[in-house]
């Protein structure tokens, strides 16, 4: 059995926290930089080249890529072989709480979702774990803007929709979008389980490198399809027009019940923050 200290996990939180929010992952970088070089239309590339222009400056100063800094959306896969030194929770929350205010970062969490009083601190995080074997601790720290997260929809299909019935609705939910996630985005679905877990797959699918594709053949030829069928809608970057409204499309699928077909749509814009550290 390996032990950690929760003082540990609270250092890590707040590092991730930070250099999620100034700093874009490579692979996104280099796939709104590829977008750039293949859109035709002149607004569109204007905007791309602002778009481009703003992450090498968030870079190169270490300042928020958005004025969104997010809710702090933690994944936690906890190895079996890990006894946790005092508390793993209020740890992750102390590293988030540390995180925004020593990174000047907009804290943007109320305590309750009717009195709508700021907590001050962007506590507390959303959670998931996850126990894994081995004797390590992995931490992902996605920081979620609600431009985006506002524009993601949940539906309980009928087995009879079938497949035709997941390609419209996520095309429906992209179109119905439109400007408001800030485009180019990221989609990320979720198909099948529960309606909970459909909608956590849509979340957790955000945190796929945007240049690999789904294991599976059959899911990595329907996240381009849809990623084409995206891009013909014409939305365009920050809705001005263009081929480029989505970067990619990633999906997760799990078994589900013989009367379900839960389909999940979890929807990002360009700035697709994700930084992860495994103890």
């Amino acid at each position: 059995m390996r032990n950690i200290h929760a003082e540990e996990i609270t250092k890590i939180v707040r590092k991730l926290c930070i250099e999620a929010n100034c700093h874009l992952t490579e692979d996104l970088k280099s796939c709104i930089a590829a977008c750039r070089a293949a859109e035709p239309f002149p607004v569109a590339q204007g905007i791309l080249d602002q778009i481009i222009e703003n992450y090498q400056i968030a870079d190169q100063q270490s300042v928020p890529v958005c004025q969104d800094t997010g809710m702090a959306c933690v994944f936690v896969d906890v190895g079996q072989e890990v006894h946790i030194e005092g508390s793993l929770e209020n740890a992750i929350h102390e590293g988030v709480r540390q995180g925004y205010q020593d990174g000047y970062l907009r804290k943007s969490v109320v305590r309750d979702p009717i009195d709508r009083v700021n907590t001050g601190d962007n506590t507390p995080a959303m959670i998931y774990y996850n126990i894994v074997p081995g004797d390590q601790v992995k931490i992902t720290v996605a920081p979620k803007g609600f431009g985006s997260e506002n524009m993601s929809q949940i539906k309980m299909l009928k087995p009879s929709d079938g497949l035709e019935g997941v390609k419209a609705f996520v095309l429906k939910v992209v179109e119905e979008a439109g400007p408001n996630p800030c485009p180019p985005i990221v989609v990320g679905v979720g198909i099948g389980g529960t309606f909970d877990k459909a909608a956590f797959m849509a979340k957790k699918a955000l945190l796929r490198p945007v240049d690999t594709r789904h294991e599976n053949p059959f899911y990595a030829d329907l996240e381009d399809e849809l990623l084409e069928k995206i891009n013909a809608l014409g939305i365009g970057p920050q809705g001005f027009g263009g081929k480029t409204t989505a970067l990619k499309v990633n999906i997760e699928a799990c078994p589900t019940h013989i009367a379900g077909l839960p389909v999940a749509v979890n929807i990002n814009c360009h700035v697709t923050r994700h930084q992860s550290e495994v103890i």
